[in-house]
């Protein structure tokens, strides 16, 4: 038996449940893995009050964790108990002591990564990846708009787009968030509670607007963010921290040949050579000091229930780790 967080149904923080759970042997194509540090990302909240449905209820809760391989299943060759790993993705589980899971789903730890690192980036800096080299390619003197500067994505983003040579604008809720943002790469920092965003970088961009907005808030900002780009521009919607963006007209997207995308990080590392080449490109700017991971926050596992509570009150900067 091993000590987990399991939700019995939907609901607020208090349906997180420190239950002790069976743990079988691994199968073929599993492995067993002990967690050092798990990841907490908003899209534990979307799964914890039923916004992402799941299979069945009971269910374990959470996609990224790293620690070490204990033992593998039949047919598993590319890890070897001992090995340091780390996995962002699919199925849920990973607030646990140990889990199996598809050996599939891991990437090997280069040494300069450790174990709390690794769970504070392994979702946020993949994401962070695809969105700014794979969906939106920024290349060195455009200028972008990334909301929630401050946050874990945040945080990572503007560092690596500071070193691809862009300039940065975001938005962040407080002036401690803002100083936060701007420490870490950010050029231009919008506080959305005593200026109008949307106003502020057209008049940074000289009324062009950006290329591209990065938005993980979802319907506070959606207005603003069509707005604020640039004729041709792409708005990339990729997390509802303020509610799902409600339905509109393509039409709308007519003033300026706007685009619009919703992508998902699991889309980008569907398959082994994805994943690889994903978290090699994130380890690689990690490993040349070009981005540096902020944990702001470190909670027993077994609190997660105060964890998802503050994130969702805004109370958290950089990433979150939950501690077995």
């Amino acid at each position: 038996m091993v000590h987990a967080i399991q939700l019995p149904q939907a609901g607020g923080p208090e349906v997180l449940c420190w239950e002790d759970i069976p743990l079988p042997d691994p199968g073929p194509g599993e492995a067993h893995v002990r967690h050092r540090a798990v990841g907490l990302n908003y899209i534990d909240v979307y799964v914890r009050t039923g916004l992402y449905p799941v299979r069945q209820w009971p269910t374990g809760i959470g996609t990224e964790a790293a620690g070490e391989v204990v033992r593998v299943g039949a047919d598993v060759t590319d890890f070897t108990p001992g090995d340091r790993v780390a996995y962002a993705g699919g199925p849920l589980g990973a607030y646990a002591e140990e889990r199996i899971l598809p050996a599939a789903n891991l990437v090997k730890l280069p040494s300069h990564i450790d174990a709390e690192t690794a769970a504070a980036i392994m979702l946020q800096g993949m994401t962070t990846q695809y969105l700014i080299r794979q969906t939106f390619r920024v290349e060195p003197g455009m200028t972008v708009l990334f909301h929630a500067a401050a946050g874990g994505v945040g945080l990572l983003a503007c560092q690596w787009l500071n070193s691809l040579g862009a300039t940065v604008i975001g938005t962040v809720g407080s002036a401690a968030k803002a100083d936060l943002a701007r420490d870490h790469g950010c050029h231009h920092v919008i506080n959305y509670n005593q200026e109008d965003f949307t106003a502020r970088v057209l008049e940074i961009t000289g009324g062009k607007g950006v290329p591209v907005v990065y938005d993980g808030v979802g319907k506070d900002t959606f207005e603003g963010s069509l707005k604020a780009l640039a004729r041709r521009g792409m708005l990339v919607t990729f997390g509802n921290a303020s509610g799902k963006v409600p339905p509109f007209e393509p039409l709308r997207l007519t003033a300026g040949s706007l685009y619009i995308t919703r992508p998902t990080l699991f889309d980008y590392i569907a398959t082994r050579e994805e994943l690889d080449a994903t978290a090699a490109d994130l380890f690689a700017v990690i490993g040349r000091g070009d981005v540096k991971p902020v944990i702001g926050q470190r909670y027993p596992l077994r609190d997660a229930a105060q964890a998802h509570r503050d994130l969702q009150a805004r109370q958290t900067t950089g990433s979150t780790i939950l501690l077995p």
